[in-house]
Order: C-alpha cells, then structure tokens, then sequence
C-alpha cells in the first residue's frame, strides 16, 4: 500500500486538474464502511455478470510451530546497508504488509507496533506509529525497538535516519511489484530475525497455494481487467498503466491488464473516456473503500466513460480490500481466489 501511495503521489499532483474536470459530475460521497457488499449488489444480470465472493479473512494464519530466532545475525539491507540485529524481542514493521510476514512466521507476540496500513485482526490493536501515511521517529523510538523493518518507498527518509541514528537496527525490504515478490521479502524479513528456515517454509507454503488458484482460473477467453484507483471525496479517478502494481495479479487470475494493453505506460492516468473507451476493460478491479467513496456500483458507472464500457454495461466490478490487494504477501493465495471468484462467477469459485 505505501508503495502505490507513493506512486500515486506524482500521479495525483499532474493529473488532479484533468481529473476535476473530467469527471465533476462523478459520485463523491465518502463512505467509511467496507464495499465489499457493493461489489456483490452491483452484480448486473446476464451472462458476464460475477457471482459474490467471500472477502479475504482479516486474520493471518501463522505457521503450525513458533519458530525460535538464532541471533544475531548480520544482513544486507534493500539500500545497501549491512544491518546486525542482536535481538528481536521488539519488532516495528512498517508496512501492513511487513506486519503480515512477522506475524504469519510466527512471532506476532513480538511486534510492538503497526503502521496504519496493518488492519488484520492480529494487529489491530497494536499502536500506529504513523501520522498519516508519515513514520514518526518519535513514536517508534518510544517504544525501545530491537529492530525497525520498513519498504524502500518507507518515508520521510528524515524520520528513518532519526531511528537508525538512535542506533536502531533499520532494516529495508524492497517494495512489492508483483507474485515474483512474495518469496525474496518473506525470505528478507526472515533471514533478519533469525528464522530462516520458517521463511523457506512460509514461502513454500505461499507458492503452493497461489499455484493451487491458478490452476483453477477457467481456460477461454482472457477478460480485459482495469484497474482504477478511486478516491471520490477527492474527485481523484485514475485508471492503472503498466507500472500500476495490480498487472500481475490481474495476469495470474487469466486475465489482461487493459490499462497497459491499451498503451498506458505510466503508473497512473487520470479518467477520460477516451482512456477508458481505449482501454475497453470488461471488468473493473478496484479496492473496496475506494469504491464506498464514489458511492458503490451505482456511483461506480456515473463516473464519465465507464458505463459505456464492456465493464459498465454489465456492472462487472471486482472488489478487494484496500490493506491486502497489492500487499503480495502471505494471503495473496486469498486475494487471488477472490478475484477470480468475482471475475468468472460460479466457473471461478470453485
């Protein structure tokens, strides 16, 4: 998630004037309730309709036995650095989706604290250590960390430089682009806490389990999927291009990324109708409370260009929650199933 926030932020700032315009009559109510139930009801009848699909379970699942870490060990950080962690006793990771790796190995009882993106149950009532989207130094450093895991986009680097200056261990994980990801970053979180054979259990564990949905996506015509990211009390509508972080999940789920098949080769353009006619998606992937904060599927398609596409016509929309859609973790197996369940309907939920 902080990667495509991060991402997002250059998109935003050159595409909000295009946007504003292109799409002022679109729906802006700011719902704060998960969409997922949006997702099911918008379901049109016909053929390409989707059926509804369970949402992914907001609790991680941590190996069958705790894994005891050997330390210290000394690794090398996604920036270059050499880090040695003497203990991990008091871990802060800074991402929902670092979160979700230390706690799925086991050694959930260590974390101290969550970034705001860490929403599943385990985590939930950690303290956030996050103003924003922003890591407070302050906040970490009064919680007597052993070791501060965080992604590469982690920021502000000032605030990360307080906390390794403090002598905190800061060890950097490269941010998620794809499914290829999931296996080097639990590796790396791991090897730095001294399990490196849960990581290689975990992984396994992660592989297999995409594989087994995969092997269960329907053969035939590959759907055109886009995927938008929409922030309706903004006036923010954006549809994804080839860096966007959703093509390699809309791939594995037998699909085609029309945002980059279409000739988007940015992370992000805003909404047009001509993008949209271009792109010619015949289902939307969006996450869930960006589709609450237009209204759900009904404000979905009053969203200029969208009800004349394929995807509009028959309101097929795909729905995830924000905080694992793109994580490329220990549940992607469940986002990937959900996906594929809402795209193919009853073929794909089997």
């Amino acid at each position: 998630m902080r990667r495509l926030r991060d991402r997002l932020a250059g998109a935003l700032l050159s595409a909000l004037a295009l946007t504003l315009t292109a799409t002022g009559c679109a729906g802006s109510s700011d719902a704060s309730s998960d969409a997922s139930s949006d997702a099911s009801s918008g379901a049109g009848s016909g053929a390409a309709a989707p059926s509804a699909a369970e949402p992914v379970a907001n609790r991680v699942e941590p190996l069958g036995r705790r894994p005891e870490p050997r330390l210290p060990v000394t690794v090398r950080s996604a920036d270059g650095e050499r880090v040695t962690v003497d203990r991990a006793e008091r871990i802060v990771p800074l991402s929902g989706s670092l979160s979700e790796i230390v706690f799925t190995l086991g050694l959930g009882d260590r974390v101290v604290a969550r970034d705001v993106t860490a929403t599943f149950e385990q985590a939930a009532k950690l303290p956030v250590v996050t103003r924003g989207h922003d890591v407070s130094a302050e906040s970490v450093l009064s919680l007597r960390p052993d070791l501060v895991i965080a992604e590469t986009t982690t920021g502000p680097a000032e605030a990360v430089g307080q906390i390794r200056a403090a002598g905190v261990p800061v060890l950097f994980v490269e941010a998620a682009k794809g499914l290829a990801d999931v296996g080097p970053r639990i590796g790396a979180v791991a090897d730095a806490l001294g399990v490196p054979a849960a990581g290689k259990e975990l992984t396994r564990r992660s592989e297999q389990r995409i594989e087994a949905v995969r092997k269960g996506v329907p053969h035939g015509k590959e759907p055109r999927v886009a995927f938008l990211y929409l922030r309706g009390s903004a006036s923010v509508y954006l549809i994804g291009g080839e860096d966007s972080g959703a093509g390699s999940l809309i791939e594995a789920a037998g699909a085609v990324d029309a945002g980059a098949a279409s000739g988007l080769g940015k992370d992000f353009t805003a909404i047009t109708s001509e993008a949209l006619a271009e792109a010619a998606p015949d289902a939307i992937l969006v996450m869930s409370k960006g589709l609450a904060s237009v209204g759900g599927v009904d404000g979905l398609v009053r969203i200029p260009g969208v009800a004349q596409t394929p995807a509009g016509m028959d309101r097929r929309i795909v729905s995830v929650e924000d905080g694992v859609l793109l994580n490329y973790g220990p549940r992607t197996d469940q986002v990937l199933k959900s996906v594929v369940a809402q795209l193919y309907g009853e073929a794909g939920a089997k």
